[in-house]
């Protein structure tokens, strides 16, 4: 498919509106009770092989692990519904998805990129892909300038909404009216909200992304990756790459994010309410520069959140800049007492980081800092845990961080 006005993609029709409501489909969408025992959740079926009653002919739809499983199918049967898609594939990871959909693509092919990606995501891009012929251009203003990144031979736009770790959004229709004008697909990494925030193939988009070790999950406990899309046609494409390459998910695994998922509507909303408390509390603070959050009136793109997000929801992530520079960002996450010192996102518990040093290390200081990721930027989770315990922890290890950066600025020894 060229990337050419004559070759305009129309947007494959999206699944039926579902039935039921977001908690009736995570908890029972993929569940069937089991026929002969009626045992109300699914077993877990470690089985890496399927009889089969004559050559070539197996008594279900199942042959080999690799190819399908039933708690895979089951996982995947859940996720199309709760994105409102009418296929999923899960993958060994996030990383492995991403890997997935790019192969799909041909040497030459070109993709344009939002510039503040998820660090592993850049890594693939910027050494994997290049590797293979396929050529990334990151810009931090995707909506504008879309049109003047656009080439003959590019296939694919891929989104981060919201970005990790600055939290910027994007308004994925007007990205999704300009590509397939183009004949150019657009991805959309959903990670950071779940498909309980926000569905980006209700605002066009042909595959839509997740690490389910987030919030999927929910419980830090499963590493692995799923995509959701309506085209009959990119099923055919990217089960089979799913299938050859064989990154895929253990049985065990789906089962734990299937069982994870059943509770994601309620994970969501409390997180959504803690990352709310957290963000007031630092934005009236003296010792942060500024704070990232979509869920407040403060944000550059609260209109897109309002727009695309569930009831205008902000989610479980936020980001901040402390005073005090790098010191004081490292020491802060030091001084936290219920917030844990850890990469990822999406838990039941809080996690707090530095991108700087950790998720985003791999990414040139001058290219980070470029789309926000500055040294004093420090990134938080926000768990299930109480709103009023997380704020005060936040305030405390805030305070203290910030003061004792400040003496040894002034030369004196604070810790």
């Amino acid at each position: 498919m060229t990337a050419s006005s004559d070759h305009p993609i129309t947007t494959p029709p999206r699944a039926p509106s579902p039935v039921h409501g977001f908690g009736t489909l995570a908890v029972h969408a993929g569940s069937p009770h089991d026929p002969a025992t009626g045992a109300v959740i699914e077993s877990i079926s470690l089985s890496t092989t399927f009889q089969q009653t004559a050559v070539g002919q197996p008594i279900g739809e199942y042959e080999y692990s690799r190819s399908s499983n039933p708690n895979r199918r089951n996982f995947e049967t859940m996720v199309a519904a709760l994105e409102h898609a009418k296929h999923a594939l899960a993958f060994s990871s996030g990383s492995a998805t991403t890997a997935n959909i790019l192969q799909s693509l041909a040497a030459g092919s070109h993709v344009i990129s939002v510039s503040d990606v998820y660090g592993g995501t850049h890594r693939y891009f910027t050494q994997v892909a290049k590797a293979h012929g396929v050529k990334v251009t990151f810009t931090p203003e995707i909506e504008v300038d879309i049109r003047d990144h656009i080439t003959e031979a590019t296939k694919l736009v891929w989104i981060e909404t919201p970005s990790n770790p600055t939290l910027r959004l994007v308004d994925i229709r007007a990205v999704v009216s300009q590509a397939h004008q183009h004949g150019i697909l657009v991805v959309v990494d959903n990670t950071f909200l779940s498909p309980y925030v926000q569905n980006p193939l209700d605002h066009g988009a042909d595959i839509v992304v997740h690490s389910v070790t987030k919030y999927i999950n929910g419980h830090s406990d499963v590493v692995m990756g799923v995509a959701a899309f309506n085209s009959d046609d990119l099923l055919k494409r990217l089960s089979f790459l799913q299938n050859a390459i064989g990154a895929v998910p253990s049985a065990f695994d789906c089962w734990l994010a299937h069982r994870g998922a059943k509770t994601l509507h309620l994970r969501a909303r409390e997180a959504t309410t803690n990352a709310t408390a957290v963000a007031h509390a630092l934005e009236a603070s003296p010792n942060v520069i500024s704070v990232n959050y979509p869920g407040l009136d403060s944000h550059p793109h609260r209109a897109i959140a309002k727009k695309q997000h569930r009831n205008g929801m902000g989610g479980g992530m936020l980001s901040f800049r402390i005073q005090g520079g790098h010191a004081a960002a490292e020491r802060f996450c030091q001084l936290t007492k219920i917030f844990t010192l850890a990469e990822s996102l999406g838990g039941v518990e809080s996690l707090v980081e530095v991108p700087s040093s950790m998720t985003h290390a791999g990414i040139p200081k001058e290219q980070r800092e470029a789309v926000g990721v500055f040294d004093d930027l420090v990134r938080i989770s926000c768990g299930v845990e109480d709103a009023e315990d997380l704020t005060k922890d936040v305030l405390q290890a805030l305070d203290q961080a910030v003061l004792e950066a400040t003496k040894v600025g002034n030369g004196v020894n604070g810790f």
